[in-house]
């Protein structure tokens, strides 16, 4: 077997180089400016040491020295998140500059963005990077809520702690809420890179354009989909495989930066698997959304919207399943 590689693989390896020549989006060699997914990732982890220093704090300090334990992950944060901030800039800046001139590819920085752009996109993601730590208050003000909105919507939950450590929904909503600061601030594809991590983790995919009230529960969680135009108020629940999602996007790249998803208002209730869908579609405050429910305009405030279900009836002589109508249904709570 050895033999026939090593007699193949020159071949194998020329007929692939030969495929990278295509001049395609996919081919592109652009290894300049591009961010540091692995780091970003890393990075993401340690922000959860400084929202939440008592629960992931490094174990090789010392409690009492937890302080200055906090002080060299925020330098540590801080260098790292400038020089991200700082790529994702010149990545963005590169491409738009390629796109106007008709460049397919680059081998260096220099060949598109001037020492002093270089320069100015660098103390931009500086000044980010401050603007983003002063903003981490604010970030757990939020999250003490959530935190509360989950202990008191939860009986499951033995204790906050129990949050904190093992919900799901939690840990997605903790990066969301970072993220969406770095995206309020005009840093293109970090913020992204952060909120994908945590799906890949949860299974939530809440995008860090979406703008989300205080005490916001999810519960559960698996397949939760929040769009980047969705608005949500406060004290709104929301249980898994709930989309908040476009109604289409056969528009293509002429709905970017137009409201598509939907706005949900203060105090709604969302159960499982519904799906409410368009950017002009609002759900008033305080309305029940039922389970497996799909919606497309608007409810009215205080509505309860749920599918008439099917009742299902055992007859013991044949002992088949038959269907009933059931009337006005309701939806199930986990």
């Amino acid at each position: 077997m050895k033999g026939y590689i090593s007699g193949k693989l020159s071949k194998s390896i020329d007929v692939i180089l030969k495929d990278y020549r295509k001049d395609r989006p996919i081919d592109s060699m652009n290894i300049i400016a591009e961010p540091d997914k692995a780091l970003i990732w890393s990075i993401t982890d340690q922000l959860f040491r400084i929202i939440y220093p008592g629960y992931f704090k490094d174990k090789t300090y010392r409690y009492y020295e937890i302080l200055n334990n906090l002080t060299v992950t925020l330098e540590d944060i801080v260098y790292y998140l400038s020089r991200q901030i700082a790529s994702c800039l010149k990545n963005e800046q590169i491409h738009q500059l390629m796109e106007e001139k008709g460049i397919a590819s680059a081998e260096d920085e220099s060949e598109l963005l001037t020492p002093e752009e270089v320069r100015a996109l660098e103390q931009k993601a500086d000044r980010i990077t401050i603007d983003f730590l002063n903003s981490i208050p604010r970030v757990r003000e939020y999250l003490d809520t959530d935190l509360e909105a989950f202990f008191d919507g939860d009986p499951a939950a033995e204790s906050r702690d129990e949050i904190i450590l093992c919900y799901p929904g939690f840990y997605a909503i903790t990066v969301y809420r970072l993220a969406h600061e770095l995206y309020r601030l005009g840093v293109p594809m970090l913020p992204r890179i952060m909120t994908e991590y945590a799906h890949t983790q949860t299974g939530i995919d809440i995008n860090p354009g979406a703008t989300i009230g205080k005490y916001f529960f999810i519960d559960h969680g698996t397949g939760i989909v929040v769009g980047e135009t969705t608005l949500i108020g406060e004290h709104v629940k929301i249980y898994q495989g709930v989309t908040l999602g476009a109604l289409s996007t056969k528009g293509g790249r002429k709905l970017q930066n137009r409201k598509r998803h939907p706005t949900i208002e203060d105090y709604v209730t969302i159960y499982s698997g519904a799906s409410i869908l368009g950017g002009d579609t609002v759900i008033g405050r305080g309305s029940v959304v039922g389970g497996n429910v799909f919606i497309t305009s608007s409810v009215d405030v205080g509505t309860r919207v749920s599918v008439k279900n099917r009742e299902l009836v055992f007859d013991n002589d044949s002992n088949k399943v038959v269907e009933k109508d059931g009337g006005d249904g309701w939806f199930y709570i986990i």
